[in-house]
C-alpha cells in the first residue's frame, strides 16, 4: 500500500497542495488527489501582505482530481493530508469525506493537516483533546470542536501531524511523510 490521498476543492492553497504532493513523490509514495467530484480544481494563492489584516488571494494553479469522496475505500489508503485554503470551509459538509476522514482517525492511520485544513476533522468529530497547529483564524473552529490549539511550526499528536501556514510545510510535511514510511512498512511486514 502507497496511495495517500490528498483532500481538495476549488479554492484549495496550491502551495498547502502541490509541496505534499511532491514531497510524496519523492519519497515513492502516491499522492491521489481527491475532491467533491472528478473534475480539474482552482487552486489560489493565500498571503496576507504586510500592512494587512485579512488573507489577500490569488489565482494559483489548477489540479485534476484523481477520485471523487463518494467513490473511495479508505481502506485502500496509507494516509490523508487535509490541504488549506479556502476549500475546507465548502467540502466539510460533504458525507463521504465525513467518512472517509473518520477513518483515517479511527484506524490510527498517518494524518496530516494545515491551515484551513482543520476544518474538516474538526466537522468530523475527529480533533476533540486533540493538539493541533493551524492559522490562527481557524483557532476558534478547531477549540469549538474541542481541539487545543498550539502556535508552532509542527505539532504531532499521535497519528496527527499539523502545522500553521506554508510557511511551516519544511517542519511538519517531514515528520508525516517519515510516519507513512514507517506504517508502509508495518504493512509489509504483516
Amino acid at each position: 500500500m502507497n496511495k495517500v490521498l490528498i483532500i481538495v476543492g476549488d479554492a484549495t492553497e496550491t502551495v498547502d497542495t502541490l509541496y505534499p504532493y511532491y514531497r510524496l513523490q519523492e519519497a515513492g509514495l502516491e499522492p491521489v488527489v481527491a475532491a467533491p467530484e472528478k473534475r480539474r480544481y482552482q487552486m489560489v494563492l493565500h498571503e496576507v501582505k504586510p500592512g494587512w489584516t485579512i488573507t489577500k488571494e490569488w489565482e494559483g494553479y489548477t489540479i485534476q482530481a484523481d477520485v471523487a469522496f463518494a467513490e473511495i475505500d479508505p481502506t485502500e489508503y496509507l494516509g490523508i493530508f487535509f490541504s488549506g485554503g479556502r476549500a475546507p470551509e465548502y467540502i466539510r459538509y460533504d458525507k463521504d469525506l465525513l467518512r472517509i476522514t473518520r477513518h483515517f482517525f479511527e484506524m490510527n492511520k498517518p494524518v496530516a493537516s494545515v491551515c484551513h485544513g482543520v476544518e474538516i476533522p474538526a466537522m468530523a468529530g475527529c480533533v476533540k483533546g486533540r493538539r493541533m497547529a493551524t492559522v490562527a483564524k481557524c483557532r476558534f473552529d478547531l477549540e469549538v470542536c474541542g481541539g487545543v490549539f498550539v502556535d508552532a511550526p509542527c505539532v504531532i499528536d499521535g497519528n496527527l501531524v499539523s502545522g500553521r501556514t506554508f510557511h511551516d510545510h519544511g517542519h511538519y510535511v517531514g515528520p508525516w511523510i517519515e510516519m507513512l514510511l514507517k506504517a508502509q512498512a508495518a504493512q509489509k511486514s504483516k
